[in-house]
């Protein structure tokens, strides 16, 4: 296994061990740090799914401010409350469930005669949880039906003149950290003491059964009902508020009530007065009201098109939090290019879309589970890729340099015959001519030291070959190009002529190079000369053991800048008048390829212009 290999796999086992993790936490319920992006995502996803239509099963009887004006007083007498019970009850509905604590005691005929009322039909009152420093807390998981139900410390029940003829509910509600309601509580506790939420509650008297839980569920009837942690009830909206049918009270009082409106159905008395209710903000209704909060819970509950969430949900959460980092990182170790970020793209909106189809079908997938799992080991890998990258990148540089302390090899033995040769700076009259690979530095860091280097040898040995056939002499091999002199050791009248002829030879023979290699590889390669005459300072420069001799001056820094205007202009060669000039009828230019000029161009780095020519070849190989 090569050592990128281990790496990879390493990889690929901390993101799953990562996965797992948070997977493991989320099934028991303790991903708590991820609640708020989870309320956020949730909402986005609930928008995007829109409004829904509620089943007509619950009809609400608003105490709002047409009634209060129309009665008087807020809170209402219980007179009031027993002639709205008496007017919902003569059109026969299923339960009617006051969302209204009766906590204190009133004036005692207005109680006698509410607690009348009550019993004439099957009614419904609200209790309160109150927890210890005003949170909900949830008992120690122990595998039974009663694990992390939420722990009251006290129960604030309505007076037992009421209780006595009518079912209690429990009215709290979960919140996330943003105050929505996400889940409803089916169960409380203090101590021994079990009290059922408001909803299921209603829910029961309505299908006439009473609720039995099992681990996970709640069988109603013939209904069996999927909870979360806890026997939760997880939460939706169908819309803002009014989105269930709402009636408000002071048309029940004035006798307006309609049959349709009441019969067969669960009537919802609640508060929504201005300062008087309870409200939550929610997706679509900032302060949508308490009263219609657990009217949604009791529909969805009867209706049975409540959102799923339960352990089984949890667990294909931990499914997408071990597979989605496996993938990601596999597909980034696999090609980090276009394709592979397109790759990534594509499976992260295949999950987004695998999530937002089950939501908007009913069925809650963690969105800020998976997000965590995969986003920490992608990052990772990421930087980590390109450290070692970059360390590459800098082997590479170290083994370039190593390349170009080879001498040139064309002095080789003139040095051995004439071991003084310029020891002092001479000034004469050479050419100069520059060849360079480009995209070679991006390609180098895809293909590896090796690779590289097999690559890198190549170049230089055909290179090392044409410059010698033409009796030139390489002064040095820079990366990925190379530096070319002709006049050393000594100048000749042939110096311009055979630089020419030496491009033509590198042009044609470059491209034959390129063809041999692979597609992919030659499609990221590209090469350009530049070529000029004039006097250059050849020397030898560094001490000791380790020496070069190059040649500097005005001559060498043209001939280097005419390849950015080579590439510039999209030819293989550009050069100077000077060195076309001087090799005369010597050059094969006109013969082998298309010749293009004059131009003046300006050089990067030098003032004035100077007369350039670009030459292109006809072999298209």
């Amino acid at each position: 296994m090569t050592r990128r290999a281990r790496q990879i796999l390493v990889a690929l086992i901390l993101a799953g061990v990562w996965g797992a993790g948070i997977g493991l936490m989320h099934v028991r319920g303790n991903t708590w740090f991820l609640e708020r992006v989870e309320a956020t995502l949730t909402d986005l996803r609930t928008i995007i799914r829109g409004r829904l239509p509620a089943p007509d099963t619950v009809t609400i009887i608003a105490i709002d401010d047409p009634a209060v004006s129309l009665v008087g007083s807020y809170p209402v007498p219980r007179s009031t409350l027993a002639t709205l019970i008496d007017e919902i009850a003569r059109f026969d509905p299923r339960v009617i469930a006051m969302d209204l604590l009766l906590v204190d005691r009133s004036r005692p005929d207005d109680d006698r005669r509410l607690a009348a009322s009550l019993a004439k039909t099957t009614t419904l009152l609200a209790g309160a949880a109150v927890f210890a420093s005003g949170k909900q807390l949830t008992g120690p998981a122990n595998g039974s039906t009663l694990d992390r139900i939420p722990d009251a410390a006290s129960f604030l029940l309505p007076q037992q003149e009421f209780a006595g003829v009518s079912a209690v509910g429990i009215v709290n509600v979960a919140t996330d950290q943003s105050g929505t309601p996400r889940f409803i509580p089916m169960l409380f506790k203090k101590g021994d003491e079990v009290q059922p939420s408001f909803p299921l509650r209603a829910a029961a008297l309505a299908a006439k059964a009473d609720p039995l839980f099992v681990p996970g569920g709640i069988t109603l009837g013939d209904r069996h009902v999927r909870t979360d942690i806890g026997q939760t009830f997880p939460l939706t909206f169908y819309g803002p508020r009014g989105t269930i049918k709402t009636i408000s009270a002071a048309q029940v009082l004035d006798g307006q009530l309609r049959k349709e409106d009441i019969a067969g159905k669960i009537i919802v008395i609640g508060a929504t007065v201005t300062g008087g209710g309870d409200v939550f903000p929610t997706p679509f209704d900032q302060v949508l009201p308490g009263v219609e909060v657990i009217s949604t819970a009791i529909t969805q509950l009867v209706a049975g098109d409540a959102i799923v969430r339960d352990r089984h949900i949890r667990l294909v959460d931990s499914g997408f939090a071990v597979g989605l980092p496996l993938v990601l990182v596999g597909l980034l170790a696999w090609r980090r290019s276009v394709i592979g970020l397109a790759a990534i793209i594509a499976v992260v909106c295949t999950w987004l879309a695998i999530n937002m189809v089950a939501f908007a079908n009913g069925i809650w997938l963690s969105a800020a589970i998976p997000i965590a799992a995969a986003i920490p080991p992608l990052l990772l890998f990421g930087a980590s890729q390109l450290l070692l990258d970059r360390r590459r990148a800098q082997h590479f540089a170290t083994q370039s340099k190593m390349l170009q302390s080879v001498q040139a090899p064309g002095l080789g033995k003139w040095l051995a015959r004439n071991p003084d040769f310029l020891a002092e700076p001479v000034r004469q009259d050479a050419a100069v001519v520059f060849i360079d690979l480009s995209g070679f530095t991006g390609l180098s860091e895809v293909l590896g030291p090796i690779a590289t280097r097999e690559l890198l040898n190549g170049f230089y040995d055909f290179v090392d070959a044409e410059v010698a056939a033409c009796n030139g002499t390489i002064t040095s091999f820079m990366g990925d190009g190379a530096m070319i002199l002709f006049g050393l050791p000594e100048p000749t009248s042939q110096d311009a002529a055979n630089a020419m002829l030496c491009c033509v030879r590198l042009c044609k023979r470059t491209k034959l190079w390129l063809a041999s290699l692979p597609a992919s590889t030659a499609s990221r390669v590209g090469f350009k000369l530049g070529a000029h005459f004039g006097t250059v300072v050849a020397s030898r420069l560094g001490g000791g053991d380790r020496q070069q001799i190059t040649a500097t001056g005005d001559t060498v820094n043209v001939a280097s800048r005419l390849m950015e205007v080579a590439k510039k202009h999209g030819a293989e060669l550009a050069l100077s008048a000077e060195i076309l000039h001087v090799a005369g009828q010597g050059n094969d230019l006109h013969r082998t390829g298309t010749l293009e000029g004059p131009l003046e161009t300006e050089i990067r780095g030098r003032s004035g212009s100077i007369t350039i020519w670009l030459w292109r070849s006809e072999d298209k190989t």
